[in-house]
């Protein structure tokens, strides 16, 4: 099956409306860590992406760099630049053409990594979105099914709760961030899961 312009517009759709559904979780989990705003940092900057990937015209490489942008443009927080960086480079990684194979959206998760990794300079284990992006993308690599990559996610961010934050805000807690999970690697999961149901939409 192929994922074409419009899916990958309907996929942007999907992830703004969950992370509309879950920004008070998301923002409860910050308090704890954080500044308690991440839920809304996330419930924006995706709208921001999908309504430009919405407006946007053209090839999916095209869509995504409207959706960076519009991410880019909504949040100055530090999840703005690296989501913008990694929706960028899954632009690249899609290709100036009008769809791809479902199965391709492997390709889309691990060049979020990549760019997450370029722009944050942070490491797997130290408590950030990276933790859960990070297993996501080596299951995906990997070839693994759509369940055993959102399966990879999920317990990468759970992994952060036994963490101690050394990067980021939540860096200034030091051993008091322990016990808790990092709210950007719990949303980090949940976007993981979107992309993984369009692939399994197929």
């Amino acid at each position: 099956m192929e994922f074409t312009t419009a899916d990958l517009k309907i996929l942007f759709g999907t992830i703004s409306a969950r992370m509309a559904t879950e920004r008070d979780r998301l923002c409860a989990l910050d308090g704890v860590i954080g500044d308690a705003d991440h839920g809304i940092a996330m419930e924006q900057g995706t709208k921001a992406a999908a309504d430009a990937a919405q407006a946007a015209e053209g090839t999916l490489q095209d869509v995504f760099n409207a959706a960076a942008k519009g991410f880019l443009n909504a949040v100055g927080a530090s999840s703005g630049p690296l989501y913008a960086t990694a929706l960028l480079r899954a632009g690249k990684a899609a290709g100036p053409r009008g769809s791809m194979p479902n199965g391709e959206l492997r390709t889309i998760i691990a060049a979020m990594r990549d760019g997450i990794v370029q722009r944050g300079k942070a490491e797997p284990g130290q408590k950030t979105m990276l933790d859960a992006w990070g297993p996501a993308a080596d299951a995906a690599l990997d070839g693994q099914n759509a369940d055993a990559i959102i399966a990879a996610a999920r317990q990468g961010a759970e992994a952060t709760r036994n963490m101690v934050a050394t990067v980021g805000r939540a860096a200034r807690l030091g051993e008091r961030s322990l016990g808790h999970p990092d709210p950007g690697s719990i949303s980090a999961a949940m976007l993981v899961e979107e992309i993984c149901n369009a692939m399994k939409a197929a």
